[in-house]
Formats: C-alpha cells, sequence, structure tokens
C-alpha cells in the first residue's frame, strides 16, 4: 500500500484543515494509508524515506534547517511532493532549497479574486487528457518566480488591467518535474477550499499528486 504524509498549518486564510480534510479523503479512497500532522518537526524524522508522497498545506511560515534538509534528502530518494497554491507555491519563503524543489514561488496577485483563463499546453499528459483546451477560473491569478526547468502542463495570461507591466505575460499554472529520484507536482490553482469543488481544478490536482507518488515496490 503506499502512504501518505499530509502536513498542514500556517496562514489560515488559505483553509489548510479543511483542504487537509480533502486530500485525506481523496488519498483513502485511491488506496494510500494516510498519515496529518501540523508540525513541521515531522519532516526531520528518518521515515518520511519510506514514504510514497508528501502534501504540505503550509503558507509562509518557516522551516527550521533539520526537517528542510531531511526532506531534500527524502524527495531526492524518491518520495513524491505534490500540493497546490494554497500551502506548496507559497511556503518558507526564506527557504531557497524548498523552493529549488518545487520549482516556483508565489510573488503577486494583481487584482486579487479575479475571471481569467487556463490554457492547457500538454494534453496530450495523463494529467490533462480531457480537460477543456481553455476553461474560465475565478481566483487570484498567481504571478510567480519560476525555474525554467520544470515541465508546463498548462499556463495563464496576463491582460495588464490591473499591473499594465505584465499584459501578455505567459505564466505557469499546472507543472510537474524530477528532482533527483522524486517526481514534484504542482498547480497554482486553489486559493481556499472552495475551490476544489471546481471539477477542472480537482481532477488535474488528484491526478498530479498520484502521478507524483513514488510507486509501490
Amino acid at each position: 500500500m503506499r502512504s501518505a504524509l499530509i502536513v498542514w498549518g500556517g496562514w489560515n486564510g488559505h483553509d489548510p484543515e479543511e483542504c487537509a480534510s480533502i486530500y485525506r479523503r481523496w488519498l483513502h479512497e485511491d488506496g494510500y494509508s494516510v498519515r496529518v500532522e501540523t508540525d513541521l518537526g515531522v519532516l526531520a524524522d528518518p521515515a518520511i524515506h519510506e514514504l510514497s508522497l508528501i502534501i504540505p498545506i503550509y503558507t509562509m511560515s518557516k522551516i527550521e534547517k533539520e526537517p528542510l534538509a531531511n526532506l531534500v534528502k527524502a524527495v531526492e530518494g524518491g518520495v513524491g511532493l505534490a500540493g497546490h497554491h494554497g500551502g506548496m507555491s507559497d511556503a518558507f519563503r526564506d527557504a531557497v532549497d524548498y523552493q529549488f524543489i518545487v520549482g516556483g514561488q508565489w510573488v503577486a496577485h494583481p487584482g486579487n479574486i479575479i475571471d481569467y483563463t487556463v490554457d492547457v499546453t500538454r494534453p496530450e499528459d495523463p494529467i490533462m487528457q480531457g480537460i477543456p483546451a481553455s476553461f474560465p477560473y475565478t481566483s487570484e491569478q498567481y504571478y510567480m518566480h519560476m525555474d525554467p526547468s520544470v515541465e508546463v502542463l498548462a499556463t495563464t495570461t496576463f491582460s495588464g488591467q490591473h499591473a499594465p507591466w505584465t499584459k501578455g505575460v505567459v505564466m505557469p499554472v499546472v507543472w510537474k518535474r524530477l528532482y533527483g529520484a522524486g517526481k514534484v507536482f504542482h498547480s497554482t490553482l486553489g486559493h481556499q477550499a472552495t475551490e476544489f469543488e471546481n471539477p477542472q481544478m480537482a481532477t488535474i490536482l488528484r491526478r498530479g499528486i498520484n502521478w507524483a507518488a513514488r510507486a509501490e515496490g
């Protein structure tokens, strides 16, 4: 049986506890054993190297050197890392080793909650199969600092309405990558737990976490 660790906490505005409950339900339905923790110290435990998947839901906050170093080694060794904006790409802003794993870091959301479009760039990828080529989304549109080595699965284009200097900028929304032997998946869709009700957001995210998880055996 594959095993997963969900670690949630940080800023409550991203509904970390509610999101953790949704992930836990998905993972149980998909056949995982699931452990849920709220203390980042769990990431210092050598036992995390035996996991299939780690899902961080920890907005902002600070991670200490020991748990961060152990997390880096675990992912390098093959443990999957996956999650959504509200706890993965807006976390541990002073931890560049963590950002190197994730492949992107949030910096702005001009206009706050707005209507925008998500464009699929890799429709043949199993994570994106059957997802509309373009679909509307209402949330914060995230401007990211990005690692160019990630494999981008979907993007969004900034209109410039709320920050004129961003007009025409095409920004990754969904991506995956390898980090050592580990697989990393991230979707910036997901400011609050209610967004998990969006079928495109939920389908992409659920497929992505399963892709990232280390296979049994």
